[in-house]
């Protein structure tokens, strides 16, 4: 059984930026509670980085309530447009992807949705089974439904055209793909960012030019990222990745603003209903105490209580006793000199550790003055380790005990 439509709309609504329009979504619903037939709420991610994030989760959350009222989801791998990539809020052509780098994008993507979403409630589509296939003739008939001015009418485009920067033609296509995998599914519903606005109103052309009911547009507020400014990417390193070990979760949510808490209350955790206009209430009068149940809210939402539990005492260790992991607590990570070698340069030493991905990045954070060996700040890029046994930091919140040996 559906629930009233006031209600379904009522959690439909909550944290949404615009229900475009209002009225046809009441209207499907209630045919939908008359007929016993769920609605087809659509989604899509592409692939373009192998990691996503808590800004993602915005809109898997709202999937999930959709679910939970009885709906169906179909979450569309975007496997071709991908290929394309999205210019949505762009201000440059963005750098086409190979089938290669998306099908390692796509090996995560699975795991990390379905910490959010009901795997069993869930069908997953790639839009390229539906667009690879379309001849010339079809991608004409498609593009005829369009007009270069209602393209330009984008902002991102507009800017773009009137600044003198490039726009190339593929990137007009885009928002008609994105159109067309409405089109082949039926979408009742399609969820977007603030940045997709126009492709989601796009779709509704092509639906009604394919005789097809045109979907409701659920717009979705795109979140600030940890340093309350951008939006949440990891090109910005602001970010809060849904597979972020649970530490590192719990202290970049303790690092936020005290002004970014309403809306990562409202957007982020499990709060609804009475309990949200408490903590909002809360994060006024004490927002470090209200941070600190969000942090380890996001933590329990991903990664379950007792991780959430470690992850608390493990920032209160840190940053509110001062102390640092017992070395004992951690693993020894046994790593062996070359033949004939010494020592061994800290740029490496941090890669070994697990603390830099390369040596580039180590270079910069010793630069930058947040890397320590044994309690002591270490600076110069040039030094080295002999054989022992070290106790290795890297900022505030990363250790690692290492054992150089011959």
């Amino acid at each position: 059984m559906f629930l009233p439509v006031d209600q379904q709309l009522a959690l439909i609504r909550e944290g949404a930026e615009e229900v475009i329009p209002e009225t046809e979504l009441a209207e499907k619903l209630e045919r939908s509670r008359a007929t016993g037939t769920p609605l087809i709420i659509k989604q899509g991610f592409d692939p373009t980085r192998p990691d996503l994030h808590v800004g993602h989760g915005v809109s898997l959350h709202k999937l999930r309530t959709f679910q939970d009222l009885g709906h169906r989801v179909v979450f569309v791998m975007g496997t071709y447009t991908a290929m394309i990539g999205d210019p949505s809020g762009r201000d440059e052509t963005r750098p086409v992807l190979t089938e290669e780098e998306i099908e390692d994008n796509l090996v995560t993507y699975e795991e990390q949705m379905f910490r959010i979403l009901d795997s069993d409630l869930t069908e997953i589509r790639r839009n390229g089974d539906w667009l690879a296939p379309l001849a010339l003739k079809d991608i004409l008939r498609l593009t005829g439904q369009y007009t270069v001015a209602r393209m330009l009418e984008r902002d991102d485009f507009a800017r773009r055209y009137q600044d003198g920067r490039p726009i190339s033609i593929s990137e007009f296509l885009y928002p008609m793909m994105q159109g067309y995998d409405s089109v082949v599914l039926e979408a009742d519903v399609e969820l977007g960012g603030t940045d997709q606005k126009f492709n989601l109103l796009l779709a509704r052309t092509l639906q009604e030019r394919a005789g097809q009911e045109p979907q409701v547009c659920l717009v979705m507020p795109l979140l600030r990222g940890t340093d309350g400014r951008k939006k949440m990417s990891k090109t910005y390193d602001n970010y809060i990745g849904i597979s972020m070990e649970p530490e590192e979760t719990f202290g970049r949510a303790m690092s936020i603003a005290d002004d970014l808490l309403p809306e990562w209350l409202t957007l982020l955790s499990s709060a609804t209903g009475d309990s949200l206009v408490a903590k909002l209430r809360e994060a006024e009068e004490r927002p470090l105490d209200t941070k600190r149940w969000l942090a380890g809210d996001l933590v329990a939402r991903y990664h379950g209580a007792d991780a959430a539990e470690a992850a608390r005492e493990a920032f209160d260790r840190l940053h509110r006793r001062k102390e640092a992991p017992g070395i004992e607590e951690l693993p020894v990570i046994q790593v062996a000199l070359g033949d004939g070698d010494a020592d061994m340069w800290i740029a490496h030493v941090l890669q070994r550790a697990g603390l830099a991905s390369s040596s580039s990045e180590a270079v910069r954070l010793l630069g930058q003055g947040a890397v320590r060996v044994d309690g002591e700040r270490v600076g110069d890029r040039d030094t080295r380790l002999g054989p022992g046994e070290y106790l290795i930091q890297r900022g505030k919140r990363h250790f690692a005990r290492l054992r150089i040996g011959p």
